[in-house]
């Protein structure tokens, strides 16, 4: 096994990712190739797998799904093989049971939950969610290692995961009421913000994402 597969499926900042996983890799000492994928062999063969996403939770598990053989390959990989995983934004998204963005989607059912469209109270809030704000650590986990709670990082959605086992929480954010901004289960990690956006704080989560052994 070696490497970082980062998935192309025509949906991610792909670009910004891989050179803040090349820059997280450099600074922590941790060398290890990224590779920028759309082969399932790849994926079966990579130490690391990481799912960014861009767009409608319908249209990106669509891409995914149209690679042929992809979804068995992160199966395979990630579920029985026990590869750390993390998903970016709507590869976060991805991770649910279902999404309910233009029509009830299913997802690849990985975290228990349902992805729903932001419902901020107060009307000074704006649908998409942009910009930087701050996160509320529910517990303690290697991916934020040395993070502080409060620490800001950068957002763009719509739409949000919806958690049924408090558990799986790792941290949320205040927009309005809580929104799910981290989750983690066993070896698959996903933040609904975007580390390779967010400066510092983002650096050393991928940072810690690739000396992470789950």
């Amino acid at each position: 096994m070696s490497g970082i597969a980062l998935i192309d499926y025509g949906s991610g900042n792909l670009r910004s990712a891989e050179k803040a996983l090349a820059r997280a890799a450099h600074d922590s000492a941790n060398a290890c190739p990224i590779l920028v994928t759309a082969n399932p062999e790849d994926v079966v063969r990579a130490e690391r797998i990481v799912l960014p996403g861009v767009g409608a939770f319908a249209d990106c598990m669509q891409g995914l799904s149209a690679i042929p053989g992809m979804v068995s390959a992160l199966s395979e990989r990630v579920r029985d093989q026990g590869a750390p995983f993390l998903g970016i934004c709507v590869g976060m998204q991805l991770l649910a049971e279902v999404g309910h963005e233009f029509g009830d989607h299913a997802g690849l059912g990985w975290i228990a939950g349902d992805v729903t469209k932001l419902h901020p109270s107060g009307t000074a809030l704006k649908i998409p969610h942009m910009g930087w704000n701050g996160l509320r650590l529910q517990r303690g986990h290697p991916l934020f290692a040395g993070i502080l709670d409060g620490a800001h990082v950068y957002f763009v959605h719509s739409y949000a995961m919806r958690v049924r086992r408090a558990e799986d929480v790792v941290a949320v954010t205040d927009y309005g009421g809580d929104v799910v901004s981290a989750v983690a289960r066993d070896n698959v990690a996903g933040v609904q913000f975007h580390p390779e956006k967010s400066q510092a704080v983002g650096l050393q989560i991928l940072s810690n994402f690739l000396a992470w052994k789950p």
